[in-house]
């Protein structure tokens, strides 16, 4: 199968793609970086983008701010794919929890460094914990899609929006408070955490 060219850049879809991915990834790999040598709030944009020979502005294109470098990561799609793959017979907690365990077992040791660190970043720095909240809705929404896939309702069915906020307030219940988290506490044992609080969920919610 061939890839569609772009008639504006002359260059196959997928590797336009590919190219763009790596990078977001540079971007997103030197922000830690510098937050891990320099701290979160003496680290600034311009840094980041210097860091990663990008300009600002290409910056911005990928992040719209720079706490938007720690909570935009890799954990929701792979959440929403494992999704994808478990049996229709599965009730929404039930295939949730299956998912969640999928990831954990994937993640590879460098993913488990790069969560610590950004699990760590969202927990202990004010500005990204304010960011998080603002960006709730935009979680739940997404999750909501992902549902909407299995049920076959809608997205915006209130059932499938209130079972997705509900699943998103389980994990937040389950990982507060969150200035407890120092040290390298993000491990297997926070995902075990997280299952215990969806167990109690799935008990009461049926979608």
């Amino acid at each position: 199968m061939t890839e569609t060219v772009s008639p504006a850049s002359g260059e196959p879809g997928g590797l336009r793609e590919r190219k763009k991915a790596r990078t977001r990834a540079t971007i997103r790999q030197e922000a830690l970086r510098l937050f891990r040598e320099q701290g979160y709030q003496a680290t600034t944009v311009e840094q980041i983008a210097a860091a990663a020979e990008v300009s600002p502005s290409t910056f911005f294109r990928y992040f719209p701010t720079k706490e938007d470098v720690v909570l935009q990561d890799d954990m929701e799609l792979m959440l929403v794919e494992a999704l994808e793959q478990q049996p229709r017979e599965l009730g929404m907690v039930a295939a949730i929890r299956a998912s969640m365990q999928t990831v954990s077992a994937s993640l590879s040791e460098e993913q488990w460094d790069r969560l610590r660190q950004t699990a760590e970043l969202g927990m202990t720095v004010p500005e990204i914990r304010a960011r998080a909240m603002d960006d709730f809705s935009r979680t739940v929404t997404m999750m909501a899609e992902a549902m909407a896939k299995r049920t076959g309702l809608s997205a915006d069915d209130l059932r499938v929006r209130t079972a997705s906020g509900a699943i998103f307030g389980a994990i937040m219940a389950a990982t507060a408070p969150w200035d407890t988290y120092k040290g390298g506490q993000i491990n297997a044992n926070l995902f075990q955490r997280v299952d215990e609080a969806l167990a109690v969920l799935q008990e009461s919610l049926r979608l």
